[in-house]
């Protein structure tokens, strides 16, 4: 499934919405789940539950850092920020006023690159366009009704609106009282129908901002950053979902237009809907509305494939800040049949305060603060990779954490793990699945996951057996597979002298 393990994945995201009871079966609720397909090819999954009226909403776009190509990293990123920005009737007093400035914007932006570009720029002639620039920059800012598209949702009852971009796909959530389910219909189709990314060269300094708060002054943001870049020779897992700098810098208006028409497109969206509503009025309502949009071949995917690492790749990144090691080892796609047990391997190994690294590093040996593990990182869709990390204490160093943490890979290796760390992770595994279940949003999130993921939403049901059928004789295997030096790229980050 989409997951960082089901754990990570139940802390990176809020519940939103009624969270009922559910006393139901795997089975008895899979038996309930409704689907269909519009002609223009969008693909509806639909849950009906009607214990309270509220229903969430969780429209999955197919496209995510992953699909980017250098000169326009970050692009899917700031295409959430702007896909917030209104349409053609939503966000503007005077679209027909508004649309003419923004070309002359366009045009403007152009210049001023083409410009600046030049072996010997003439800065007389920069300032001029600069001056231009910023005049239809606010004679355009003076016909944008601000953050009017969110303020509707919110006015009609909207409790969820939000977004998210992460290198496998852009995700957007709405939670409704039920009764504005025809409400939802018509304002999110508009957003994807007739889309206006007004205020564009405002939210790319936004965005900007966010990476240096989140990267570039972030002494684990470019730990982060760098260990991505090395881990990944090829797959463009390798590039930051915020994007590069300069990248950013120089997308155009354009850019994301283009990149909206290829991927947003109802062939490349699944939507899902949980809660109190009827799939036959659903269906009705999203004829009406989302057939508006036309379609056409779904994107093709990602053609690079990440070659098999031929030796182990060590970096370090000087920060004033605490020390910090991570190891990265290449793994399959979520898709792969080696999913499940190295789910059980990065749980038993790294995750929680009864794990092994933690209970040896943290709690016997007390050489870290701070440990943990991930199975599947920095997505899920295509060939990623299992981390482990450690914090060290005070007075200890990355190279002891790291030796610590290979030693209890070793043993994983070399023995088997207990009948009781197994049957914990099980258990464990399917309380925290039923749990996310009990969300609305959780459960449209899921269902749209496993739909784009593996191509059906069924899979999800199928999560628990293929986590039960998990012996310690497979996650022996797959340590010993994949958790070698030669497959393993170590970041270090090391407090700056000063």
């Amino acid at each position: 499934m989409f997951k960082q393990s089901i754990t990570l994945l139940l802390i990176l995201y809020i519940f939103i919405g009624v969270q009922p009871a559910i006393c139901q079966t795997l089975q008895s609720i899979k038996a309930e789940v409704q689907e269909f397909t519009l002609d223009n090819g969008l693909h509806f999954v639909v849950l009906e539950r009607h214990e309270a009226p509220v229903v969430s909403f969780h429209t999955y776009a197919d496209v995510g850092a992953a699909n980017e190509t250098y000169g326009i990293t970050g692009i899917s990123h700031l295409l959430e920020h702007m896909a917030f920005k209104g349409t053609k009737t939503v966000g503007t007093t005077d679209y027909d006023k508004e649309r003419v400035l923004l070309n002359e914007l366009d045009r403007l932006y152009n210049q001023m690159w083409q410009l600046k570009m030049a072996p010997e720029p003439d800065s007389m002639k920069l300032k001029v366009l600069e001056e231009k620039f910023e005049e239809k920059r606010l004679a355009a800012k003076e016909l944008v009704v601000n953050n009017e598209f969110i303020d509707l949702m919110r006015k009609e009852g909207d409790a969820g609106v939000n977004a998210y971009t992460s290198n496998d796909a852009t995700q957007y959530i709405h939670s409704f009282p039920s009764n504005r389910l025809e409400f939802w219909m018509a304002a999110e189709s508009d957003r994807f129908l007739n889309p206006v990314f007004r205020e564009f060269y405002k939210e790319k300094d936004v965005v900007m901002e966010e990476r240096r708060l989140r990267t570039d002054n972030t002494p684990i943001g470019k730990l982060l950053e760098e260990f991505f870049a090395i881990a990944f020779k090829a797959h463009p897992y390798k590039h930051p979902v915020v994007g590069h700098m300069s990248d950013l810098q120089r997308i155009h208006r354009s850019d994301v237009e283009d990149y909206f028409e290829t991927y947003y497109i109802p062939s490349n969206m699944v939507i899902g809907i949980v809660g109190d509503v009827d799939t036959k009025e659903v269906k009705k309502l999203a004829e009406v509305y989302w057939s508006r949009i036309p379609s056409g071949p779904k994107p093709e995917p990602v053609r690079t494939t990440e070659p098999s690492q031929q030796g182990e790749k060590h970096f370090y990144v000087e920060a004033q800040s605490q020390p910090l090691v991570i190891a990265g080892y290449h793994r399959p796609a979520a898709d792969h049949p080696d999913d499940a047990p190295l789910e059980a391997l990065a749980n038993i190994l790294g995750q929680g305060r009864s794990s092994r690294i933690y209970t040896t590093l943290v709690k016997e040996e007390k050489i870290a603060a701070q440990t943990g593990s991930f199975n599947g990182f920095p997505g899920t869709k295509y060939p990623n990779l299992f981390a482990v990390f450690a914090m060290p204490s005070k007075d200890h160093s990355n190279e002891e954490c790291l030796a610590a943490i290979d030693n209890e890979i070793e043993k994983m290796q070399n023995e088997l793990v207990t009948d009781l760390e197994l049957q914990k992770f099980k258990r464990n595994y399917r309380k925290n699945l039923f749990d996310a279940m009990k969300s609305n949003a959780n459960m449209a999130r899921l269902l749209t996951n496993s739909e784009v993921l593996y191509g059906d939403w069924r899979a999800l049901f199928d999560e628990t057996d293929q986590i039960n059928a998990v012996t310690a004789e497979e996650i022996q295997r797959v340590a010993k597979k994949y958790l070698v030096k030669k497959n393993r790229t170590i970041g270090k980050l090391i407090p700056q002298s000063l």
